[in-house]
């Protein structure tokens, strides 16, 4: 059975031109990867800034088109898609974005945001039966539509407009939400309210969540699978618990170092020493991480290293670990696990 979506040795590229090459920016670099219907989990890609997390949720989305590779919809190539197969699609497969305050018209009440998905998808044959599901919608993010209803954006929260936008998605009933840093414009308190409601959705309805985000405590929180991104290439995946309890890949080991720890010794306002690392260009012949690597050795200068697999549930692009052998399927989500209920993580 094919998959949902799938990414097939997927790049990216922008700007360049035949007399301009120079000017390229490689956003993806060589991404394989898969959702099944059949099996809804969360999956965190997570990376800093300019890592390549957006560019591939918007792959994902349709929004771009591979420059190298294709992007398979139910087993069909996205660029041959018919119009009705594409609404399909869009249908299918909803975003909830960063800033929800940019989804809003301030000139009109949140109601607007809820009826416009009704209207073009015609989900409902009365204005009654449209509110019955708006009000439904809302009750599933722990919204109660009396309190919500009949208001303009800047008379709610920002932890409220963030849930709306799921009760939107909710609206067409989607496969897989793409959530791209859903939580980092909202106060700390809400995060773990708008993360519960992401999380619920997956367990209660079987909806599969593509998480994007630089925080990893929260990936940790609510995720399954977790895909770690450096300069456009994933370098480490697998199940949050493999790769959070035993990073294999030097970045991936960095970024969890780097999750800041109370200390009471430390004073308020004390910054901790900074490295010196020169952030060179995109355009490096061996590992992309080898400029910054404590542990970097001959060969990643100038061999880009294969995906290794380091026991059933995760693997690492690094030759730290070519002992281990490189990964059968370039599908880097072979190594996800996709049990039916998840521990909660405390």
């Amino acid at each position: 059975m094919s998959a949902f979506i799938e990414l097939d040795n997927v790049s990216k590229t922008f700007g360049g031109g035949v007399f301009n090459r120079s000017s390229m920016v490689v956003a993806v670099d060589n991404v394989s990867l898969s959702i099944h219907e059949d099996q809804p989990s969360i999956t965190t890609v997570a990376g800093e800034s300019g890592s390549g997390k957006t560019t591939l949720a918007r792959l994902l989305l349709g929004s771009h088109d591979p420059t190298e590779g294709k992007m398979l919809y139910r087993g069909k190539d996205f660029t041959k898609l018919t119009s009705k197969e594409r609404l399909r699609f869009r249908r299918e497969v909803q975003p909830i974005f960063q800033d929800p305050f940019e989804s809003y018209n301030p000139f009109y009440k949140v109601d607007h945001v809820l009826e416009a998905p009704i209207n073009n998808f015609k989900l409902a044959s009365s204005k009654s039966a449209s509110k019955k599901l708006i009000e439904e919608s809302l009750e599933m993010v722990g919204l109660v539509p009396e309190e919500t209803l009949g208001r303009f954006p800047h008379q709610l929260s920002g932890g409220q407009r963030q849930r709306i936008m799921v009760a939107r998605a909710l609206l067409l009933k989607p496969r897989v939400i793409l959530a791209d840093e859903p939580v980092s414009m909202v106060d700390a308190s809400l995060r773990a309210t708008i993360l519960q409601s992401i999380r619920k959705l997956n367990r209660d309805l079987g909806i599969s969540v593509i998480y994007i985000t630089h925080d990893l405590t929260t990936a940790y929180q609510i995720s399954d699978n977790i895909m770690v991104m450096y300069r456009r290439t994933v370098v480490e995946a697998g199940t949050v618990d493999a790769i959070i309890s035993n990073p294999s890949h030097p970045y991936t080991q960095l970024l969890i170092e780097s999750i800041p720890q109370p200390d009471p010794k430390k004073r308020w306002g004390e910054e901790p020493p900074q490295s010196d690392w020169e952030l060179t260009d995109d355009v490096l012949v061996g590992c992309k991480f080898a400029d910054r690597c404590s542990k970097v050795m001959d060969e990643c200068k100038s061999i880009r290293p294969d995906q290794f697999k380091i026991g059933k549930n995760q693997m690492a692009t690094c030759f730290l670990h070519k002992d281990a052998g490189k990964l059968s399927d370039d599908d880097l989500t072979s190594t996800f696990s996709y049990a039916e209920t998840t521990n909660e993580k405390a």
